[in-house]
């Protein structure tokens, strides 16, 4: 899998997001850069686990919806 990799935008949206968690609920001030040790931590070694998840629940999805288009397609049976 390659690295998980977010652009400066989005980046900068999830450190602002982790700062303010950490200050609010935990009463925890980190600067700018420990926030970013933090993210990157947890993007290298908890984010595979979410992204398999995700792939995992695409792939049950995806059956399903094959099931069920399968079932469409069959023709009655005529008595």
């Amino acid at each position: 899998m390659a690295k998980i990799e977010f652009n400066k935008q989005k980046r900068d949206a999830l450190l602002d997001k982790l700062t303010r968690y950490l200050d609010r609920e935990l009463d925890c001030e980190a600067s700018p850069l420990q926030a970013g040790f933090l993210l990157d931590f947890i993007s290298e070694q908890m984010g595979p686990y979410y992204y398999n998840q995700g792939v995992q629940d695409a792939q049950q999805l995806f059956r399903d919806k094959l099931e069920d288009a399968v079932y469409e397609i069959e023709k009655p049976f005529v008595d």
